[in-house]
């Protein structure tokens, strides 16, 4: 069996994030990161270097790329993301597509309309704890998430699209893809180095069919990271602690009103712990799914329309919150 060729990937972005894809796609068997690209000479040269790339100050002609990560700040986006697909090569673009719902919508038509390759770094996908509670799920009919973090002075985006975006995109998944019907949201802002309208902590309540609910909350103004996924269903929990890396299910399994000498009540739950959960790191799960993208293992159409309902409903929620 023929192997398949290694794809020449070029990286857009050598900051905090570009770093960790730089390494990723160095480590890769299936890829070769042959073009960092960051307007920085002092910050993309050192990474290009280490990584065997060369260094380019600006996006130009992607003749000899089979495809782009663009890893840059999110106001860079959608510029580059356009430069990238007018070129008709696959793109992976980190989140949001857009800093706004209008851009990141243009870019996905643009996708369609050319028929390119397109993929979205909800990175949250690949996380094995969250598969393996998603891979779970029956019927759900609350699911909560938080997404809680101290403050990170270099982000300068709000928390709906730095953060809430990855657990409402786990929420829908959690609901079989399908996006809510409801979206209620408040948002604050309350760190002095935060940019004028940029949240630093939202929640967010969501409706689904049949009256389910979600309520998700993200915050960089937290003083420890906190990341967990609660689903319920009628006859259990699924709980999962994605920094701990485990997933626990609970059921309830007896009441009596009371004990022999009527002062109180019992309650019985069993506990499961399903499985250690264990799994690749999620950004070079993440590359996979691009690279099988690329080469046509992936339906295209399919990935692209799983990009825009978290990015919709993130929309819908700083429409209707108010940023203090």
């Amino acid at each position: 069996m023929t192997p398949e060729p290694r794809a020449r990937i070029a990286l857009v972005g050598a900051g905090a994030m570009g770093t960790l894809h730089a390494r990723v796609l160095s480590q890769s068997e299936r890829c070769d990161l042959v073009v960092v690209v960051d307007p920085r000479e002092a910050v993309g040269t050192p990474l290009a270097d280490q990584c065997g790339a060369r260094w380019l100050p600006e996006l130009g002609e992607l003749g000899d790329v089979d495809g782009v990560v663009i890893a840059s700040a999110t106001e860079t986006h959608h510029k580059l993301a356009r430069q990238v697909l007018e070129q008709d090569v696959p793109l992976l673009v980190e989140k949001p597509v857009c800093d706004n719902l209008a851009g990141s919508e243009e870019v996905v038509a643009l996708a369609a309309q050319r028929d390119v390759p397109l993929m979205c770094g909800l990175l949250e996908r690949y996380n094995p704890t969250a598969m393996t509670a998603l891979s779970l799920v029956d019927d759900p009919v609350h699911v909560s998430a938080t997404r809680h973090s101290p403050y990170a002075p270099r982000i300068r985006t709000g928390v709906g699209w730095d953060l809430l975006v990855h657990d409402v995109d786990l929420v829908i998944r959690a609901f079989g893809g399908t996006a809510p019907h409801t979206v209620l949201g408040r948002a604050g802002r309350f760190h002095d180095s935060s940019e004028p309208g940029a949240e630093d902590v939202v929640e967010a309540l969501l409706g689904f069919a049949d009256g389910a609910l979600s309520a998700v909350s993200a915050s960089r103004i937290g003083q420890r990271k906190v990341r967990t996924l609660v689903i319920r269903e009628l006859n259990r929990l699924i709980e999962a602690d994605l920094l701990r890396r485990d997933v626990t299910i609970y059921r309830h399994v007896s009441l009596d009103a009371a004990t022999p000498d009527g002062r109180g009540y019992r309650q019985q739950s069993v506990i499961e712990v399903p499985e250690l959960v264990s799994g690749r790191e999620p950004l070079a799960a993440q590359l996979d799914r691009f690279l099988d993208l690329m080469a046509g293992r992936v339906d295209a159409a399919d990935e692209r329309a799983a990009i825009l309902p978290a990015h919709r409903v993130v929309a819908e929620v700083l429409r209707g919150a108010s940023v203090r």
